[in-house]
């Protein structure tokens, strides 16, 4: 069984929380579990509600997209310190994107409605976690748009 200050530790010490008011971390704990997935599970599926984001604190995700025919293209891949999902920042709501653990992953999960709700409560609070969410969209989004130009700059592989 994981503490509540455990959670809280780490919650401290992961680096998209660095710089946050103490105030603002310690609320969050209410919206926290800590979580673990094997080397091949799945951890959401495009179109699934996107109901938490992760903060990885050991391992990989694969970030892949699902084509027709094909087998899942593999578009990104995060690990230790970094925050997996964003689309629970925007409605509707769901997935736009396949997860998948690589290797063994520990991460913490945040609730997206406890969150949402803090934020509607404090809105303080919901503009500390959009300052930290825009940039991980932006990088996401122009790393998607690298790869994109390089499949169209080189067709044929």
């Amino acid at each position: 069984m994981v503490e509540v200050s455990d959670v809280q530790n780490m919650l401290d010490s992961h680096p998209f929380f660095q710089d946050m008011p103490p105030a603002s971390r310690a609320v969050l704990v209410g919206c926290a579990a800590n979580e673990r997935f094997a080397a091949g599970e799945m951890i959401f599926r495009e179109g699934d509600p996107a109901d938490r984001f992760y903060l990885i604190r050991h391992g990989q995700v694969a970030l892949e997209l699902r084509v027709p025919g094909q087998p899942a293209v593999v578009v990104g891949t995060l690990e230790a310190g970094d925050v997996l999902g964003w689309s629970w920042l925007v409605p509707p709501y769901r997935w736009i994107i396949d997860a998948r653990a690589r290797t063994l992953v520990r991460a913490l999960s945040l609730d997206a409605v406890c969150l949402r709700g803090k934020c509607e409560q404090d809105h303080s609070l919901g503009y500390e976690l959009y300052k930290r969410f825009i940039p991980v969209m932006a990088k996401r989004l122009f790393a998607g748009r690298l790869q994109l130009a390089d499949v169209y700059a080189h067709p044929n592989g």
